[in-house]
């Protein structure tokens, strides 16, 4: 599913650099749910970029289900966020003024689909993650762990091979986070591959390996079959 062969990345400011990733190396197969931590400035961040297809790679190959992703242009590159990704960030990203269903269809409205069926697959991807009796609901009056249901349904609207999900925990207390977590058991067991960033170790331990990031290196950790 994800190959990454030496990948380095190099920001530039002015004559000053900072190597983000030195030289990683990793693996993730079809269907495994993958943690990655480490602390503050570590890369795992801009690792994160780089499997999503949001930031290039300086160095180093990037294959994503066996298609080399240097070779591809952008339009390739929006298309695969688009279609083929999806993305749960830590701030959930809705747009207030819009109701949940509203939320949870955009990227099948940046796809081209029809109105009539982005309206019902976005409602039946609200119902997936419980929150069918909310789907004319505003963020605004929504619970964060409702809110945070809400960014996962977008994620899954365009039935995605692959999630990603940067601290999708960060703004949730014990029980929403439960709640959450309980959905990416889900999917993993679904057979999707999903990838969790995360800086605590009891959200990491629900993923079947743990990848440690330090110093843009990478160092694996097996948890639990």
């Amino acid at each position: 599913m994800i190959e990454l062969v030496e990948v380095r990345k190099t920001y530039r400011t002015g004559s000053i650099e900072f190597e983000a990733l030195r030289g990683v190396s990793l693996r993730i197969d079809q269907g495994e749910y993958v943690a990655v931590m480490g602390p503050s400035g570590s890369g795992k961040s801009t690792l994160m970029n780089i499997l999503g297809c949001l930031d290039t790679r300086t160095a180093g190959s990037y294959r994503l289900a066996g298609e080399d992703v240097g070779e591809m242009d952008e339009v390739d590159l929006a298309e695969i966020r688009n279609q083929r990704i999806g993305f749960v960030f830590q701030q959930f990203n809705l747009l207030p003024s819009l109701p949940a269903w509203r939320n949870v269809e955009l990227p099948l409205s940046y796809a081209g689909v029809p109105r009539g069926e982005r309206r019902a697959r976005a409602i039946a991807a609200l119902e997936r993650v419980g929150l069918g009796e909310k789907v004319g609901n505003r963020p605004g009056e929504l619970s964060g762990g409702q809110q945070q249901r809400v960014a996962v349904a977008r994620a899954l609207v365009s039935e995605p091979a692959l999630v990603l999900a940067d601290e999708p925990t960060g703004n949730l207390d014990s029980t929403a986070t439960a709640d959450v977590l309980q959905l990416f058991d889900e999917l993993h067991a679904q057979g999707r591959t999903v990838v969790l960033i995360t800086h605590e170790q009891e959200v990491a331990e629900r993923a079947a390996r743990i990848i440690r990031v330090r110093d843009g290196l990478l160092a694996e950790v097996g948890v639990r079959s």
